[in-house]
Order: structure tokens, then C-alpha cells, then sequence
């Protein structure tokens, strides 16, 4: 009786420790396939896109998303601090990283550069480092991953690896805030 009870109780505490929440890539990073009731935002097209950020903004990526959605896919930019960013978005089948001018491997045939206006580094904001990495999209989709270009003087950079170019459209929703890049499929 004995051992059946401590074999029940050591089966239980390992069935709950694997149900922590929490782990480095779920505060950073996630991809899905998405509710079929949400629309895509603004009017998408092929052209660049560009908005200069509110000054003073101070805000850092934290997260990174990407869904999958009836006729269109989503990457969604989560960011903490103040103001709201700017940004420049276009095409690039070659994106070099901004300092260095090393190329940024992505899979995909195209990639949607996505630089965050307005940035600083996490310890300026008195914020732990996000870990964002590489992002895999769900299957199937348009949108291949999004990689992290890195941060350099004011600027977050972002590359989607995307198997063809599509139309897109770039907005900024508030609470929290997120800069979010719309891709027709």
C-alpha cells in the first residue's frame, strides 16, 4: 500500500512540474493558427511603408507572434516602454543587418524587412533582455519565420521569410502596444 501511494504521489508531482507555464520561449515568441473572426488591418499593397515614431519613444520588442488567418497571416511585434514607433517596411530578397551589413539568413524565397522606430536597448528601459530569436511560422502559410536582426542606435530589425511576395499593410494597435504586419495569402 505503501509504495502504491508514493508511486500515485511521485506520478502526480511529475505530471504537474510539466505543467509549468512559464518558459523562456512562450514570454518571447509564439506562432498559430488563428480564429477565422478576426480581419486583416488597413489596406494592403505591394509599395514600402514608413512612419516616423512620436518623439520621445523608448520602447523595447519583447514578443514576437505569428498566425495564420482566413485569407491573410499575421506578425505581431510586441513592445514595452513609451510612445508609440515608427517604422520602415519593404521587400528585400538579400536583408543586410543594419551596423554590420552582414547578410540575415531566413528561409523563403523573399523577406519583408521590418524595421521598429523609436527602440532602445532593454537595459536603458530597465527591462530583462527579451530572448527572441528565430520565430517558425505555422506550416503551410505564406509566412516561413521571422528572425531578429538585433537593435542598433534606435532601430529594431526584423526579417520575415516569407515563399512569395504578397500584399501587405502595417498598423499600430495600443494596450499593450504592438506593431503588427498584415500579409495577404
Amino acid at each position: 500500500m505503501y509504495k502504491a501511494r508514493l508511486s500515485l504521489l511521485l506520478a502526480a508531482a511529475a505530471f504537474l512540474t510539466g505543467c509549468s507555464t512559464e518558459s523562456a520561449d512562450d514570454t518571447t515568441m509564439a506562432a498559430s493558427v488563428g480564429n477565422s473572426h478576426i480581419n486583416p488591418l488597413g489596406e494592403a499593397d505591394m509599395s514600402m511603408k514608413t512612419l516616423r515614431p512620436e518623439a520621445p519613444s523608448q520602447l523595447v520588442v519583447t514578443k514576437v507572434r505569428v498566425g495564420q488567418h482566413d485569407g491573410f497571416e499575421r506578425a505581431v511585434f510586441e513592445l514595452e516602454g513609451e510612445g508609440s514607433p515608427g517604422w520602415f517596411v519593404d521587400y528585400a530578397d538579400n536583408p543586410k543587418q543594419q551596423g554590420s551589413g552582414q547578410p540575415i539568413n531566413y528561409s523563403g524565397d523573399t523577406a519583408l524587412n521590418v524595421n521598429i522606430d523609436g527602440v532602445v536597448y532593454p537595459f536603458e528601459a530597465g527591462i530583462d533582455e527579451p530572448r527572441i530569436g528565430i520565430v517558425e511560422a505555422p506550416a503551410g502559410g505564406v509566412i516561413t519565420q521571422v528572425v531578429n536582426g538585433r537593435t542598433y542606435e534606435g532601430r529594431s530589425q526584423f526579417v520575415i521569410g516569407m515563399n512569395q511576395r504578397k500584399p501587405y499593410s502595417v498598423q499600430v494597435l495600443e494596450n499593450p502596444t504592438r506593431l503588427v504586419v498584415d500579409i495577404r495569402s
